[in-house]
């Protein structure tokens, strides 16, 4: 689980109150914090990054690893006793638990932790501003969690605070798979699609910004169906055509992606679209046929192999990269050396993997022969090795190689005006003298591949100019 703050407003004049957002898990809370920023930038506050001082503090919340719920008691815990200091000098804070948690123990939460003012869930958050209200008035309503996502993308300000040449976009949310180890379809409800002009609407604002490359969010974004103008439904493949044709926007991403929703409009696409860069997150969870009937995932690891093997022939340098669940109920000895066979026959250029914990709820948290941890943990600890190797060994055989980097933000080290960017495979790549060209796409010469980045130097002239990205400036980043 990672956490992170939402990033810094716009500075605003003498702001009058403080916002403090703790996000957990995804790329998708990440948009959400960014989002619940959005909506409360017109009642006054301004982000800040210390949590003592702020007058309202969020934590955006996920519910997928084990003890999430636990964790974010403890982060209340804090909370309360840091409001308590406030309030012995005459100020106050007003704490929300937004998110996932929020969604599936709303009242638990309210119950166990009373210093919470709000909770609301993740269809909710464009409520903030009322709810923040009556919480302010005489602490009324307090729980907002109504799937609506229609409703909620239909409250949000048009105007986004963005930093940077790189955004993520939510297209989709939600989920119809009804895996046994998830909580996703409960917690962020059925599957629904951003209408295609809006979410395009929403792209050009970010491209004016100065982004050059937008991610494409949903919990199974490539089952994106979003309403056409003409009131037909397009998919993903169509809504990657229609972004690059964005002045500006040169880079298209998308995650996280079902086995099941790669069409084979989606898998031309990566072949023909410039754009599209060369990296898919596909996760497929186990190797085990077994496994994946009993996770309910609807596919085995031969429709894995053939699905891998045509978007390899459609891009033959794509990176692809994965998720795994080891431990699993049931999972035998040699069903887990069926999944570090898939590892090894794919050729991962990065994944996750996770020991299984069970979800309250789902079906697989009431299976028999739960995995004891000690074996999930030792399994997990080879796959790691596994999957490190791999990605170890991609990174290394970039040296030599010229690609082109997207530069977003400034390295360490700043006595050698260090910058870095990402590679067309999502790898950060670290250049010293180039701490000028942020926001630019450039082609850097790789000299060296390490674990988790790469290392390069500037080629002279070739600063990549912006355009649309489905044109000939955009062109393939190939070996030089």
């Amino acid at each position: 689980m990672t956490e992170t703050l939402a990033p810094h407003a716009e500075t605003m004049a003498a702001p009058e109150k403080r916002l403090f957002i703790k996000t957990y898990g995804c790329q998708m809370n990440v948009y959400d914090s960014e989002r619940m920023a959005d909506v409360l930038r017109p009642l006054g506050y301004a982000v800040t990054e210390d949590v003592k001082a702020a007058d309202f503090v969020i934590l955006n919340t996920c519910h997928i690893r084990e003890k999430a719920a636990e964790k974010i008691y403890s982060e209340l815990g804090k909370l309360r006793e840091m409001r308590d200091v406030r309030r012995e000098t005459g100020g106050d804070m007003t704490i929300a638990v937004a998110g996932c948690v929020a969604q599936a123990e709303g009242e638990e939460i309210m119950r166990r932790q009373p210093a919470v003012d709000i909770v609301v869930g993740p269809q909710a958050y464009h409520q903030l501003p009322e709810l923040l209200t009556r919480t302010a008035r005489a602490r009324g309503e307090r729980i907002g969690a109504d799937f609506a996502p229609d409703d909620k993308f239909d409250a949000l300000p048009a105007a986004r605070f963005t930093e940077g040449p790189t955004a993520f976009l939510t297209v989709q949310e939600g989920c119809d798979k009804f895996c046994t180890f998830c909580v996703v379809p409960y917690t962020r409800g059925a599957e629904w699609s951003r209408p295609m002009a809006s979410v395009l609407e929403e792209a050009r604002r970010l491209a004016g910004r100065g982004v050059r490359e937008v991610t494409l969010l949903g919990q199974n974004v490539n089952a994106y169906d979003g309403e056409r103008p003409d009131g037909k439904k397009a998919t993903l493949a169509e809504l990657a055509y229609a972004l690059a044709e964005i002045p500006g926007l040169d880079r298209i991403r998308y995650t996280t992606s079902h086995p099941n929703d790669m069409a084979d409009e989606l898998i031309a696409a990566h072949g023909e679209l410039d754009a599209l860069m060369p990296y898919l997150h596909l996760p497929v969870q186990a190797g085990s046929d077994r496994i994946l009937r009993a996770m309910n995932r609807k596919h085995g690891r031969q429709k894995y192999f053939d699905l891998i093997d045509r978007i390899r022939a459609a891009r033959p340098d794509i990176a692809i990269a994965g998720d795994f669940i080891v431990g699993f109920p049931g999972e035998t000895d040699k069903e887990f050396e069926d999944t570090l066979d898939l590892v090894r026959r794919v050729n991962y250029a990065g994944a996750f993997a996770f020991a299984y914990s069970p979800r309250p709820g789902t079906p697989a948290a009431g299976m028999g022969k739960q995995v004891e941890p000690e074996v999930a943990k030792e399994r997990l600890h080879r796959l790691i090795a596994l999957l490190t190797e791999q990605q170890t060994a991609f990174n290394l055989a970039q040296a030599g190689r010229t690609l082109n980097v997207l530069f977003d933000k400034p390295g360490r080290h700043g006595h050698r005006r260090q910058a870095i960017g990402r590679s067309p495979y999502l790898q950060s790549v670290h250049v010293d003298d180039a701490d000028h060209l942020i926001g630019q796409i450039v082609p850097v010469e790789i000299v060296a591949g390490q674990q988790n980045s790469l290392s390069g130097r500037l080629i002279a002239d070739g600063l990549m100019q912006p355009g649309p990205a489905g044109s000939a400036v955009a062109q393939r980043e190939k070996a030089a």
